[in-house]
């Protein structure tokens, strides 16, 4: 796993200017630099070695003739055979490595190299003869590309704060992405929170020649049934995919742990790891906060070595500012820090880990994904019945059981599911925003990808929004900001295009049915867990969030930065007061709520109030 920046363009002090925005991502890759500079760009390059860890791994990577010059991120795992395709069409190799299978693959296939490549890549080609930059991301973003225009400067970086650096950029907030970030929870891409910089979407590409950036989508997530398919074939097939596809993710020249957790997709991956470290991490808030214990009883029976860590509240609290910084734009996913303890423990033992990410979109895993089955009786009453409870349920200020029934139950799954995670309603945003912060209907965003999935059923339609938006600006996001802030590289087995293929051809009966979510994987991963473990209900990264709202020390730290002067100038206060007294009184629970407005306070002071963006040990906020 590395990083890399870069900007186009001569520039007075470009050596000066690349090295100060290759060393901000120094945690990235702390074991080397390289550079490339000449007239027309300068390249940045730090490295983690994971293969051919000698010196010959270095980059920038050149072709023959070194016409061609290539920084990389990330891992390609076909890359012998590629290489010896390639070898066999000619091309000349001087390194062990997957980064040269890129520069040669390139220079033979050109864009069509991209569906040839199994793995997480985000890469940049400079060609020197036609003075173009072409930059590329793997089918489902697991590794980041950034990119703007400073004047006549094409910029780019594995992260935005290597672009923060670059000599005349002007940091502007982007209050459009507030207005996304309010109601899910993250910065929606391509949009981020700095004005004009943009993240390069998962399966594009990008070329930028003659002052001109032209993107273009190569790969697609289509689910296409087997309807034919039956649950035994499903078993094998995902069994065996799988299987090869952990195998392929284990390919190292260092040591390789697994994250584990009570929950069956990285339990499923710790079966590949007798012998081997696993860790988990958890909080001192009984069974519903605490994984570890789970994790233990399995690292007993499938052999593994096990490390874990109780995190206190001291820490997670005295490390929120670390995490959003190294975030670069807010989230407000709690388990984020989580992800960050558990990451720190594991880089003290290896450079590799596997984790799950990906099982629950591409199988169908999430709890959410029942939904249209059990609004499946409802929705045989007339839909004009249906709207009229939905409005008198509305109009009733206080909550009941079966109130959210009625309201999300009236609705099509393209207004009621914008994605896995859903904060403030429009009628909450607009009383929480102030007059000139946007307040758009998040369906503006999801409409695009629902318009590709028309005639699909729900369920499907809601995995092909998550794999597009939720997992992209949440989930793949927080595990390579966290595991590359420790200087561990992560993988993730099930986003993997040979596993795609199988899940993708799922019927929807054995993604999700009454029995359970991810049933066809959890039948897999059943012949190597306990049936405890395969059939758990999906529990998510939880974390006591709600409890330590409830305690006066963490409920003045939050109500201090609520009525301070960043929280003034975006956000009504007296909303943002109420939201926190009614948690603290035990009247209602908006834990969720109130974080997502209190993290965005914590990183806005931090990239906008202090001109150096460090964490240091300043204030949670001002």
């Amino acid at each position: 796993m590395c990083g890399l920046c870069g900007f186009t363009g001569n520039i007075i002090n470009r050596d000066d200017i690349i090295k100060t925005m290759t060393d901000k991502i120094t945690h990235r890759g702390p074991d080397s630099s390289g550079f490339f500079t000449n007239r027309d760009i300068s390249m940045g390059f730090r490295r983690l070695s994971i293969i051919d860890v000698a010196s010959s791994g270095d980059q920038p990577i050149y072709n023959e003739n070194k016409t061609l010059v290539l920084t990389f991120n990330g891992e390609i795992y076909n890359y012998r055979d590629l290489r010896n395709e390639l070898i066999a069409k000619g091309h000349r190799f001087y390194t062990n490595t997957d980064s040269e299978v890129l520069i040669h693959g390139f220079e033979e296939w050109h864009e069509d190299l991209l569906t040839k490549l199994r793995g997480m890549f985000a890469f940049a080609i400079f060609d020197t003869i036609e003075k173009s930059l072409f930059l590329a991301r793997d089918y489902f973003g697991i590794k980041p590309m950034h990119y703007t225009m400073v004047g006549d400067h094409f910029v780019y970086g594995s992260e935005i704060k290597s672009i923060l650096n670059f000599p005349g950029f002007q940091k502007k907030f982007n209050k459009r992405a507030l207005d996304n970030y309010i109601s899910f929870e993250y910065s929606v891409p391509p949009e981020t929170f700095f004005e004009g910089v943009y993240c390069l979407m998962p399966a594009h590409y990008l070329w930028y020649k003659d002052g001109k950036v032209e993107t273009c989508r190569y790969w697609e997530p289509k689910f296409n049934a087997d309807e034919r398919m039956t649950e035994e074939q499903a078993v094998n097939e995902i069994e065996k995919v799988f299987e090869n596809s952990v195998n392929a993710h284990k390919i190292s020249d260092v040591e390789v742990g697994c994250f584990l957790s009570s929950g069956v997709d990285s339990s499923y991956v710790s079966t590949y790891f007798a012998g081997q470290k696993t860790f988990t991490v958890g909080f001192d808030y009984g069974e519903q906060y605490n994984e570890i214990d789970w994790a233990k009883g399995l690292s007993e029976k499938v052999g593994v070595d096990h490390h874990y860590k109780v995190i206190s509240p001291e820490e997670y609290w005295g490390n929120i500012r670390k995490v959003q910084y190294h975030m670069d734009q807010p989230l407000a996913d709690a388990s984020c820090i989580a992800l960050y303890f558990v990451s720190k423990m594991a880089s003290e033992y290896v450079k590799v880990v596997l984790s799950g990410e990906g099982a629950d979109e591409l199988f169908g895993g999430y709890n959410i994904y029942h939904e249209p089955d059990d609004f499946a009786a409802y929705k045989k009453l007339p839909l004009g019945l249906r709207r009229a409870l939905a409005s008198v349920a509305k109009a009733f200020p206080f909550s009941f059981k079966g109130k959210n029934f009625l309201i999300r139950g009236a609705l099509p799954i393209e207004e009621s599911f914008i994605g896995n995670c859903s904060m403030f309603t429009m009628e909450e945003k607009r009383r929480l925003l102030k007059k000139d912060v946007p307040a758009t209907h998040p369906q503006e965003i999801t409409k695009k990808y629902y318009d590709r999935v028309r005639g699909k059923d729900d369920v499907t339609k809601m995995q092909y929004l998550d794999i597009n938006v939720w997992l992209v600006g949440d989930i793949l996001l927080k595990a390579d900001r966290m595991s590359m802030a420790n200087s561990l590289e992560l993988r993730v087995p099930f986003l993997d295009k040979e596993v795609f293929k199988v899940a993708s051809r799922l019927p929807r009966k054995l993604r999700v049915n009454k029995k359970n979510t991810k049933y066809a994987m959890r039948q897999a991963a059943m012949r190597h867990l306990p049936d405890t473990t395969a059939q758990k209900k999906k529990l998510g990264f939880p974390v006591p969030i709600r409890v330590w709202l409830r305690e006066e020390k963490y409920y003045k730290i939050v109500k201090e930065a609520f009525t301070g002067k960043i929280a003034r100038q975006f956000f009504n206060t007296d909303v943002l007061v109420k939201l926190l007294d009614e948690h603290y009184a035990g009247k209602r629970d908006n834990n969720r709520k109130i974080w997502t407005v209190f993290v965005f306070l914590v990183w806005y002071d931090i990239y906008f109030n202090n001109a150096s963006h460090e964490p240091g040990d300043m204030p949670i906020v001002h």
